[in-house]
């Protein structure tokens, strides 16, 4: 469920407590939680409901400037049944405490090239440690640009850095990416 910048936001001060999505079944269960920009959401209940019964209150409890902009946002997207999910803040993204740890410990290190390890052995080919040497080289740079220098396709690149900032090794720039004290620390 994508979650945009300004509902997250909205989770996080409490301004905003449902949301609502059109689809033809739940993409999200009660009890699940995901990763925003403002920290992890959980979802505390799921349940179909009728568009019709929609009210101003709803809107506003989900963020939207009235229940016309709402039903408007609902009438965009596929799917047969709309969906009521009580939100609320969890706490704080995990990996931002994660990637800010400029020390690691013998059994963190061990942790980290295991996983790299698998990863490169499930790819046949070394390239976790290639792309985190590229980024600590070249911080700031577009992506587009970073995945043509190894000749690669942009996409699966940002797929891999994905997984290595999940890790806490590197982290998002406005533009390109940049090792986090994790990843400076683990190159060391």
């Amino acid at each position: 469920m994508l979650i945009s910048k300004a509902i997250a936001e909205g989770i996080a001060d409490g301004s905003v407590t449902v949301a609502f999505r059109r689809w033809d079944r739940p993409r999200v269960r009660p009890g699940g939680t995901q990763r925003t920009v403002a920290g992890v959401v959980r979802f505390d209940s799921v349940e179909e409901i009728d568009p019709a019964t929609l009210t101003e209150d709803d809107a506003a409890r989900a963020g939207a400037r009235s229940l016309e902009q709402l039903l408007r946002l609902l009438s965009r997207r596929d799917g047969a049944h709309v969906y009521r999910m009580e939100v609320c803040l969890a706490g704080a993204d995990p990996r931002v405490a994660l990637r800010e740890q400029a020390e690691l410990s013998e059994e963190d290190r061990r942790a980290v090239d295991e996983r790299l390890d698998r990863w490169d052995a499930a790819r046949g080919a070394p390239w976790t440690r290639e792309i985190l040497r590229l980024i600590a080289d070249r911080p700031g740079v577009r992506a587009p640009d970073l995945a043509a220098s190894l000749g690669r396709e942009t996409l699966p690149f940002k797929l891999d850095v994905r997984k290595l900032k999940e890790l806490g090794l590197t982290h998002s720039l406005l533009v390109g990416y940049e090792l986090s004290p994790r990843g400076r620390a683990y190159l060391r």
